[in-house]
């Protein structure tokens, strides 16, 4: 556990804050003057944002009874900002375990009130109707309501932000198809939200009076179908207005793999947004402005949320992404050379290069792999790896970096995440491509015992059963060209920058 110097004002927990939403609340809240708490799986993810000095993180999990207990402890607002999306047929069951979990040791703990940020349900549909994904959020909010404990259930929609799912699938959409064969949902009404105003929302619901124990619908001012937001977002990008044709023939999974193709945005994730759109989702009431007073201009337009998120992109300042949570089914395990690593067959490919540049100039291009500038080596087979990933549900190429030059412990780069970070030293990789095994990329820039610059490289694979080890062997030919080209071309990189060099 870390703590902060800070001991005043009410203390909130944040479940969730290496995500999306989480991940900006915990300013906001400090801003507001709260103490923070965060709790976190891994904690070095946290540890590289710019809040990171300012909070205390608890270790554990919100299925865990031992380390909720010891989060929860002394706490006065606990935001509930987790959910197992995507996480296999049982994730409804996990959900519902880790919810009932979270609110009896929030009771237990004494805890005054709790905030659940959910998604908005359809009028006048039965439940078993609804999508899996928002019939297991509409669960979360009864479980919490029931706990004991004064809870604010905040539902919305699609949630328009620099860096969200909703903003991604949409972005990539509207501007790679100028002509679109599309599913039949976006004839759905929607009323999108901007994520400012979400977090204005969940900041001010902490101090609701204790008596409200209740579900709030939150939304903008829109309401408009989804190819309506498409060509909203097209004239706010300046681009020509899209031709969109809905068809009935496109399935929820293949509306999944088509977004999934088009977007950097995986299937697993993009079939629970799409599952969610097939119902029109539009706010009943705005009860929470008695409570959350809407300030001159608020909640904002569709056009101007639109307008932010795009700057922000544009402006490379997207603070979270979607992709800063966990991946769903990708690898956790210890990197194998971890004290608690458990064994079995290793591979490696260990490449080293002098560098005529100092270790600095070296560090830039290391720290800047992946994204628009590439991995440094035979282009064709990273895209090729990157769409195999794709048809077979992996995240691909396509996330890109959070930011172009810096990197942070659990950022993902493209269909890897940032597992260490020495800045000017390391930086280690984990993959999270669909592998029959785990691996790693490590890349140090290091000093020899003469002084000169030294980049050394280090792919590990710690294959599963006998497809892992057939696989390893099946690419090894062309290691020279991947690896090899790999270390070549980023010494080369950093050689080019060097002052003095040619250009």
């Amino acid at each position: 556990m870390s703590t902060p110097e800070d001991t005043t004002g009410p203390l909130c927990l944040v479940t969730g804050a290496s995500g999306y939403i989480g991940g900006r609340l915990v300013p906001e809240l400090l801003e507001a003057g709260y103490r923070v708490r965060c709790l976190a799986r891994s904690p070095e993810k946290l540890r590289d944002h710019p809040w990171a000095g300012r909070v205390e993180v608890v270790r554990g999990d919100v299925t865990d009874e031992r380390s909720l207990g010891e989060a929860l402890r002394g706490t006065d607002i606990a935001y509930y900002l987790v959910h197992a999306l995507g996480t296999g047929r049982r994730f409804e069951e996990t959900d519902r375990r880790a919810a009932r979990l979270f609110g009896q040791a929030a009771r237990d703990g004494g805890v005054r009130r709790i905030v659940y940020l959910g998604g908005l349900t359809p009028a006048g549909v039965p439940e078993e109707r609804l999508s899996p994904h928002l019939r297991s959020r509409a669960e979360v909010g009864r479980i919490l309501l029931d706990s004991g404990v004064p809870t604010a259930v905040l539902r919305a929609a699609v949630i328009l932000g620099s860096g969200s799912a909703s903003f991604e699938m949409l972005r990539y959409l509207t501007e790679r198809l100028p002509v679109m064969v599309a599913p039949r949902w976006v004839r759905t009404r929607i009323q999108p939200i901007a994520v400012r105003d979400v977090l204005r929302y969940l900041v001010g619901s902490a101090e609701l009076p204790p008596d409200v124990n209740r579900t709030f619908d939150i939304g903008g001012p829109d309401v408009l179908t989804y190819r309506g937001l498409m060509q909203r977002y097209a004239a706010v990008a300046g681009l020509p207005r899209r031709l969109i044709v809905p068809v009935p023939v496109l399935t929820l999974r293949l509306s999944s793999l088509w977004i999934g193709l088009v977007t950097p945005v995986p299937a697993g994730i993009a079939r629970p947004l799409a599952d969610s759109l097939r119902h029109e989702v539009v706010c009943r009431e705005h009860d929470l402005a008695r409570y959350v007073p809407d300030p001159p201009g608020h909640p904002l337009g569709c056009d101007r949320a639109l307008e932010l998120a795009l700057r922000q992109v544009r402006e490379a300042r997207v603070a979270t992404r979607w992709s800063n949570a966990a991946v769903p089914g990708a690898p956790s395990d210890p990197l194998p050379t971890d004290p608690d690593w458990a064994g079995g067959t290793l591979y490696t490919d260990e490449r080293e290069r002098t560098v005529d540049a100092t270790p600095q100039e070296l560090w830039r291009v290391i720290e800047g792999i992946g994204g628009d500038n590439g991995w440094y080596s035979f282009p064709l087979a990273w895209a090729v790896r990157g769409w195999l990933d794709r048809l077979f549900g992996g995240v691909g190429l396509r996330r890109g970096r959070r930011d172009a030059h810096r990197l942070r412990v659990g950022d993902s780069l493209d269909f890897w995440r940032v597992e260490e970070l020495d800045p000017g030293r390391l930086l280690r990789l984990r993959a999270e491509m669909r592998l029959p095994g785990l691996a790693w990329l490590e890349m140090y820039a290091e000093q020899d015992e003469r002084g000169r610059t030294r980049y050394r490289q280090r792919a590990l694979f710690h294959p599963h059963g006998l497809l892992g080890h057939a696989y390893w062997w099946s690419i090894s030919p062309f290691h020279a060209t991947v690896f090899g080209g790999m270390a070549r071309n980023i010494t080369r990189a950093a050689a080019g920058n060097a002052p003095g060099a040619a250009p």
